[in-house]
Order: C-alpha cells, then structure tokens, then sequence
C-alpha cells in the first residue's frame, strides 16, 4: 500500500497523543513527515521529540510539498474549517480533532439558529470540498475504535434485539486548554468538548443497527437539552477550595442532551468539566433482551497506593487524575484503551486504499448538527427536530 506521510499540524495535548499513535501504526506504514506550529521552536522541540523528519512555522510549506499526503489538525477548534479548507484545496487528505468545526461568533449577539446554520454551513463546506475533491476526512472520534465500545457493539448485535436506550458520559475535572474556555476558539462548552464522544457512539451504533435491520442508517429526529456553568454558581464559588478546574469565560462547564431516533429509542448524553476523580468515559446500551456496560477508563488491572503522592511523582498514571496519594488505577496502555492507535490505523489504511473511515466527515458534520441544535435546545427551552438539518445534502 505505500507509506502515508503525515505533516502534525499542533504540539499540544492532542497532537502528542496523535503523534505516539501514528508510530504504533503495525499494519500500514506512517512517516510522520512534519511538525508544523506558528512558534518554530516550539515546532522544532516537538518534532524532535517524536521523531518527526522536519520542522517548521509556515504551513504553506507542508501543502506545497508533494511529499506531504496528509494533515493531521490538533489545533484549536476555530482553526479546523480555515486550515482544513487549506489543506483540501492543496490535494491534501485530512484528519481533524472533534468537534470538525463549529460556530466561533458572540454567543451573546447571535441567535442559536443563526449558530446553528453556520456551524452547519462551515462543516458542509469541507464535506463537500473533500468529496468534490476525491480526498478523505478523517473525523477523530475516538469512542467508535475503544475496544470496550466495540465490544459493546459486537454483543448488542449478537444479542440482536432493539437498542432502546443509550446512556453516555465523558467528564472530568476541566479542560486541558484555556482555548476551550471561550467561546471565540471553542465554539462551545461541555457539550461540544465532552458530550460529543458519546454522541458520536450513539449515532454510529444506531446507524449500523438500522442497517442491520432495515437496510439504512436509523437517523436522529429530535433532540432536547440543558447546559450549566457550574464553576460560576454561588454553590462552587462560595465552597471550599476544589481542584476542579475553573475560568470559563462564556461556555457551559455541564451538558445533558437527550437524543429521539426515529424507532422512538432514545440517547442520554452528558459532558461535564466538574467531576473529580479521572476521566469518566462510559457507555451503557439498554437493549430489549440485553444490557452492556463498557468503560473507556481503567478497570484496576493495575492498583497502586502511596500515602505521599511523591513516591509516583515522575510517573505517569492516568489522565486528569487530582492527585497521586492513596490508592490509584494506572492505566497500562491508556492510548489503546481510548481508541486512539486503532483509530489511525483506520485513517491510515482508508488514505492509503481509498475507502471512507469508519469515521468519517458525514459523522462528525451529523455531531456537529445536533450540538448546535442541543445548544438551540438549551436556550429556547424546547426540543429541536433535526429534521430540517440533517435532511440538507452533504
């Protein structure tokens, strides 16, 4: 198949995840080909660190170079549509961080449906673009390449009755950019940002259900929501000192969504920045002749305990983790367990033999439709039919 020569465009959280997981590519062959940041040395550092061929600070470099087959976007989410545009119109292929794109404007001088549709109208724009193009977009949804998901997935089907009900959450105690903190760069809060790693999985295990069953994706028709700034309420602000991180400028730091398919089965979907303790990636499908619980995080494989969090303090145990005394749940291969090597795997083969992903831009445009329309939701306090939006070509 050849080799897939990824240039990273990023050096931050996400980027060195990616970064790791395209070497641990066994079944096809990746060459990380370029680092790209605005800060060369930034750029330089990270490309050394993670083996990288070169380095450099002006991203016109990599779309010229005919050596460059891919872009890889860890940036921050108002960045996705401009460089992804870029990158389509340069012949490049594309993998993008979730959200794929969103809408950036003043929450407070713009109406939910006027977000909505621009949103709607950013992520149709690098759809159709890659389409037209013959290009892929590769959609960074972890959650649909977990093994635990997978898993789950694999049963439910076996099990073959109907999935009535779908409840997720991703959550942990604050996010690791003060990007996602402001709805300029963000383009949304929790929901956005956590929420909608389960609502990936959701949409996807629906849609192969109705395949099974029907011939064609089961669509979303309906979805209602609430959000919160929990950090900013007089319970948080008037409480003791927390670790749960704060500063949100004018997103939400709590979301729920409840999602309506049109078999009349539901999701619940949560995404939350207050919760202490680690990451809580979890996913539970309530079937008609069977239940299946699948966890993303550590499952105590491995149990350490040290009554000074000094004894662990050079190593690594798992994400967002508040402290390191007393009993504790290293996680042996955190990567793995997320999704993340297998999901690039599936990039890089896709790329390399010209075949959509399994995640693909048509999901991450149907996540980006129904967080706008959760956000509409939210603010006017009734549910939103999805109807008018996800019927739109793409």
């Amino acid at each position: 198949m050849g080799t897939l020569r990824v240039a990273l465009v990023g050096t931050g959280f996400a980027a060195r995840i990616h970064a790791s997981c395209w070497r641990r590519c066994t079944t096809t062959e990746v060459s990380l080909a370029a680092v790209v940041s605005s800060q060369l040395g930034r750029a330089e550092s990270f490309a050394a660190e993670v083996g990288a061929q070169r380095a450099c600070s002006d991203l016109d470099q990599v779309l010229s170079d005919p050596g460059i087959d891919a872009l890889d976007l860890c940036v921050p989410n108002h960045l996705h549509a401009e460089l992804g545009r870029r990158a389509l119109e340069a012949g490049k292929h594309l993998v993008v961080e979730k959200p794929l794109t969103g809408c950036f404007d003043d929450p407070a001088a713009t109406s939910g449906e006027q977000m909505l549709e621009r949103a709607l109208a950013s992520a149709d724009s690098l759809v159709a673009e890659a389409r037209q193009r013959g290009l892929a977009v590769c959609y960074a949804e972890n959650w649909l390449y977990a093994p635990a998901v997978a898993k789950a997935a694999e049963l439910a089907a076996t099990a073959g009755g109907p999935i009535l009900r779908i409840c997720g959450e991703e959550s942990h105690s604050g996010t690791h950019s003060p990007a996602n903190k402001a709805w300029s760069s963000a383009g949304g809060g929790s929901l956005l940002g956590k929420a909608c790693h389960p609502l990936g999985a959701a949409l996807h295990l629906k849609a192969e259900e109705g395949r099974r069953r029907g011939g064609r994706p089961l669509q979303p028709t309906r979805v209602t929501a609430s959000c919160a700034r929990l950090t900013s309420s007089p319970a948080f602000l008037e409480g003791p000192a927390s670790p749960i991180g704060s500063g949100y400028l004018d997103v939400e730091d709590w979301g729920l969504m409840v999602v309506t398919f049109e078999d009349g089965t539901v999701a619940e979907l949560v995404g939350s920045d207050v919760v202490l303790g680690g990451v809580r990636n979890q996913l539970s499908l309530f079937c008609s002749n069977a239940v299946v619980e699948a966890s993303l995080s550590p499952e105590g494989s491995v149990r350490a305990f040290a009554p000074d969090p000094s004894a662990f303090a050079e190593a690594y145990l798992v994400e967002k983790l508040e402290t390191k005394a007393g009993w504790s749940q290293p996680s042996p291969d955190e990567h793995w367990a997320q999704g993340y090597p297998q999901e690039l795997a599936d990039f890089a083969q896709a790329i390399l033999q010209g075949r959509p992903p399994r995640s693909d831009g048509a999901l991450g445009r149907q996540v980006v439709a129904v967080v706008y329309a959760a956000y509409l939701s939210a603010r006017s306090g009734r549910a939103v039919e999805l109807g008018p939006w996800l019927g739109r070509p793409t």
